[in-house]
């Protein structure tokens, strides 16, 4: 509401300005106040033709209409240079007020036009062979710029046209990790789409340009919390579907540890002391209690194949995702955990792995050797697993045995029934959809506390065994907003949708198109992946 508010009022600031300048150019005054009218006149001022205007009613485009209409008409007053022309990018109002209620200011006729001329005349004197009169003509023009200031509007001009691209419409995206492994692999960099599921306006607006969370080289946070908007999506070109990989916001990264090694949210350290031991700069910094609060669209990126939308009822069943009671359909490269012994008269090289798919980011232990006196723990795809047995008929390949973890997985308490529960074996689990209410007890709460505390901003207090939101006692909550469910391709090794919950639609960023480039394992040094660059990034 308060950025609908903003352009309200900015749009009648621009109103009482025109209002005030058009007369200095010979326009009826109240010209300026008349919606549509305004745009057309202020065409004729700096040399367009009046249907130019038209296209400020095309999102994102209007914007560069607009910032360019802006600075020719304050050139057209003869406000040359470039302070003039930034004032009128940054404010137009403002701009157009000092030149109304400044007497000297005179309108000097459409810039386009009188800069179409003196170029004119410029080049007349080039082909009559005039030295002089084109010497003059250069040395009195007023349109030239020096060379810095070519440089300098060259530069913002590419920042703000890459930022606006990257903010709304396409930006370019690494795999960093191998959650989506054999689908989509480390080092994949791919473009994602911010349109198709609806452009999502930004909600932190004081951020250094093109970049997302963190500065470069020196790790600090890229952006102030305030002043902030409030969440606005625009319509949606297609919905998303269960099944289809997504690009989101970490759900749980607003309070997030952040070492060299990865991002810890703040609550799992507490569930899971054993990361403290494995990382000596996270505990460093849980005992400094280190930790950064992030706004939703400045919370790490992540992707993973949505599973299951709002209204669905999910449940993982030895491995098989159940949907609303129907078994779906497998990725092509769904991996799992598994360990391997091969006999001691069967080897197979590096590169038939590599040509298989298997490398070093397949291996559960992390090192460079794939297997250790004939045995190796590795995420395969069923492909994958047939081509190592397919070796040796003596080779054993088992599926490891996944521990169960309630207190591991979401909602992270055995009260709702879910103490067997593990990543294969999960739920089942209902996903909220917006306007459905659901009964509210002790009981189920667990699953949906952070969504009515945190995402959707109520405040929940437990009294006994009654619920209170907003200070009132209920039995049922409604949702305000669509939920989804998430999981890694490679399933035994993302963290996922059962390890911290639901993905809310405010924190949708987009849809991935295509991978543009790819390296192996990560690195241009171990070369390039080839045959996956202009390959769909939307794989089933």
């Amino acid at each position: 509401m308060s950025i609908l508010i903003f352009l309200i009022i900015s749009y009648i600031l621009l109103s009482f300005s025109l209002y005030m300048l058009f007369p200095k150019a010979g326009v009826d005054a109240t010209k300026g106040l008349i919606p549509g009218v305004n745009f057309a006149e202020w065409c004729k001022l700096i040399g367009q033709k009046p249907t130019h205007a038209l296209w400020l009613l095309f999102p994102i485009v209007n914007i560069f209409i607009f910032c360019a209409m802006a600075v020719d008409l304050v050139r057209s007053f003869g406000k040359l240079a470039f302070k003039h022309s930034a004032a009128a990018v940054i404010y137009a109002p403002a701009a157009f007020f000092k030149i109304a209620t400044n007497p000297n200011d005179k309108y000097v006729g459409p810039t386009l036009i009188r800069e179409a001329e003196y170029a004119q005349k410029l080049n007349e004197a080039k082909v009559a062979g005039d030295s002089f009169k084109l010497s003059q003509l250069e040395k009195d023009n007023p349109y030239q710029k020096s060379v810095a200031r070519e440089w300098v509007e060259s530069i913002v001009f590419a920042v703000f046209a890459a930022s606006f691209i990257r903010m709304f419409l396409i930006e370019a995206y690494v795999i960093p990790t191998p959650s989506m492994e054999g689908s989509l692999n480390v080092g994949d960099f791919l473009f994602v789409s911010k349109a198709h599921y609806g452009i999502r306006t930004p909600m932190t607006v004081a951020m250094l340009p093109l970049v997302h969370n963190v500065i470069p080289a020196i790790n600090k946070e890229s952006y102030l919390e305030n002043p902030s908007l409030p969440y606005y999506r625009m319509p949606a070109i297609e919905k998303i579907e269960a099944g289809k990989p997504i690009v989101f916001n970490w759900p749980v990264g607003d309070s997030v540890y952040i070492t060299s090694s990865r991002s810890y949210f703040v609550s799992q350290i507490a569930r899971q002391p054993e990361y403290i031991q494995g990382d000596r700069e996270l505990s460093d910094k849980v005992a400094k209690k280190e930790f950064v609060v992030r706004p939703t669209d400045k919370r790490d990126h992540y992707i993973k194949r949505c599973v299951a939308g709002p209204g669905d009822s999910l449940w993982i069943k030895d491995k098989q995702i159940y949907l609303n009671g129907k078994a779906v359909k497998n990725p092509k490269h769904l991996q799992y955990l598994y360990q391997i012994q091969m006999p001691a008269n069967v080897s197979v090289s590096n590169k038939k792995l590599d040509s298989w798919g298997i490398d070093i980011g397949d291996n559960y232990f992390g090192n460079n050797a794939l297997f250790n006196n004939g045995q190796g723990v590795l995420f395969l795809d069923n492909d994958q697993v047939n081509k190592l047995k397919s070796l040796d008929k003596n080779i054993i390949i088992e599926a490891v045995n996944q521990p169960n973890e309630p207190t591991k997985l979401f909602p992270f308490d055995s009260i709702v029934g879910s103490q067997n529960w593990n990543v294969d074996n999960y739920g089942p689990i209902w996903i909220p959809k917006a306007g459905a209410t659901t009964p509210l007890s002790i009981k189920n709460l667990p699953f949906y506390r952070r969504i009515i505390s945190v995402y959707e901003k109520n405040k929940l207090e437990v009294k006994g065994q009654d619920i209170y939101i907003n200070d009132q006692k209920v039995t049922s909550y409604t949702f305000k907003q669509d939920y989804f469910w998430a999981m890694g391709d490679n399933r035994h090794n993302s963290e996922d949708s059962r390890a911290w919950g639901y993905v809310p639609h405010d924190h949708i960023v987009g849809k991935p198109l295509f991978i543009w480039f790819s390296t192996k394992e990560g690195s241009i040094k171990n070369g390039i992946n080839w045959d996956r660059i202009f390959t769909s990034a939307s794989k089933e």
